[in-house]
């Protein structure tokens, strides 16, 4: 399935990464070149080793991505070897992170870039894994038992790339009674619960902080999209859109109401409390404004070129005022979109898009995260980003950093041959 982002010209179209496989196996002899800009996030020349290994393991033909089948696959791999360096070797991550920002920047970076934000969950039979616990697992489409990374990409002209990722650990995980857990998991000492949304913002700043990496646009699902603190994170940076998917049950007013103020006494203290007068209309669900729209408001418009032909939905936008414990709080961009046919499905989105932006720029990012889900897709299918079976936290975050480097070396070497490299093999096939 093409999304329309890579069929139109509004703002731009997004390439799919696709290479013969012997054009892969031409790239190992650069793969080593590659990974010099990241050695000396390594204190020996053994860790540089087994990740040069590790890595030319991912490419392989080998089944089972884990660490025991490709120590045993790839010249030189020692399984115990291996397994230290994923779960115990220390890795200096945050200049991992920094140096494949400015890559991608180099390769990818573009004025008008989009920072995706979404989570992928892994299955787990045991409960000793580093975060594992009953959660919902968006690979399976339901609640298991599993493990949940919040992800970072971006996305360009150029291409689109894995930038950051964050273990997601429950809250219960910081009890008491998981103490020994997280000895077990080496997890370090100071880390701290955080919701998703605050994951994501931490990578956000990881991403500012390069400074090489530039976006204009910030994209993510409902997860995101209903936490105050991450939309107040990209306000606060002049010239960041968002574009956020919301739940159907939000709030908002078509109309700005009006407001008055109220003194009341509290404990001795005299308070103004501002309230929305009862004579003024109540804010109405974004799901009943859908359903209410008349027909002639609605523009249908191609976001998929599927293998049985176009594929079509219906979009509107209406400027709206949010509302937040009854009251009015800021006026945003609502953009609905709907399914043409059968009974009616809709997906809601708010965005801070300045007030002239055009229906299509909004089309275009309705259907920019394909560019994430293929990220998970090929690092899945090729290169074993589920396949791990490591236990500590450090390994789950170098197992994860590894597929980033590794998928993105992918892209490196089909950008830099550009038209010398054949195209009509697709590592997602």
């Amino acid at each position: 399935m093409l999304p329309q982002c890579r069929c139109h010209d509004e703002p731009y179209p997004v390439p799919k990464f696709s290479l013969e496989q012997h054009d892969v196996e031409s790239f190992i002899p650069q793969l080593r070149e590659f990974l010099s800009e990241f050695d000396d996030c390594f204190s020996r020349s053994e860790p540089r080793e087994n990740l040069h290994r590790y890595m030319v393991g991912q490419f392989s033909q080998v089944e089972r991505k884990s660490i025991e089948p490709i120590a045993l696959q790839v010249e030189g791999g020692e399984v115990r070897s291996m397994q230290r360096f994923i779960s115990d070797v220390v890795w200096d991550e945050a200049a991992i992170i920094t140096k494949h920002h400015v890559l991608v920047g180099n390769d990818m970076g573009d004025p008008a870039g989009v920072l995706i934000f979404d989570e992928s969950g892994c299955a787990k039979k045991g409960e000793d894994s580093a975060g594992v616990a009953k959660q919902y697992c968006g690979s399976l489409g339901k609640v298991e038992n599993c493990q949940v990374g919040v992800f970072a990409a971006y996305a360009s002209p150029q291409g689109y790339a894995l930038l950051d990722t964050e273990l997601f650990v429950p809250e219960k995980w910081f009890e008491e009674s998981y103490e020994e857990k997280r000895k077990k998991c080496n997890f370090p000492e100071e880390l701290t619960f955080k919701t998703k949304p605050h994951l994501a913002v931490k990578m956000l700043e990881r991403v500012e902080k390069c400074e090489t990496l530039p976006f204009k646009y910030v994209v993510a699902d409902s997860i995101y999209g209903v936490s105050p603190d991450f939309i107040s994170a990209i306000e606060q940076r002049i010239g960041l859109t968002y574009f956020v998917q919301v739940p159907s049950d939000t709030l908002c007013w078509m109309r700005h109401p009006s407001i008055r103020e109220k003194t009341c006494k509290h404990k001795g203290q005299l308070k103004t409390k501002r309230y929305v007068p009862p004579e003024e209309k109540k804010p109405i669900t974004i799901s009943d404004f859908a359903k209410n729209l008349n027909g002639v408001f609605w523009y249908r418009r191609r976001v998929s070129e599927g293998t049985k032909g176009p594929i079509e939905y219906e979009f509107t936008k209406r400027r709206v005022i949010l509302c937040q414990d009854g009251l009015p709080v800021k006026t945003v961009w609502l953009i609905i979109k709907r399914t043409i046919s059968g009974g009616r499905s809709y997906s809601f989105y708010f965005s801070n898009a300045p007030v002239s932006t055009r229906l299509k720029t909004f089309v275009w990012l309705s259907g920019i995260r394909w560019a994430i889900e293929q990220c998970f897709e090929e690092t899945k299918t090729e290169l074993g980003l589920d396949h791990y079976e490591v236990r500590k936290y450090p390994g789950w975050r170098h197992h994860m950093l590894s597929c980033m480097l590794a998928h993105f070396f992918l892209w490196h070497m089909r950008i830099r041959l550009g038209e010398k490299s054949s195209l009509a093999y697709d590592i997602a096939a």
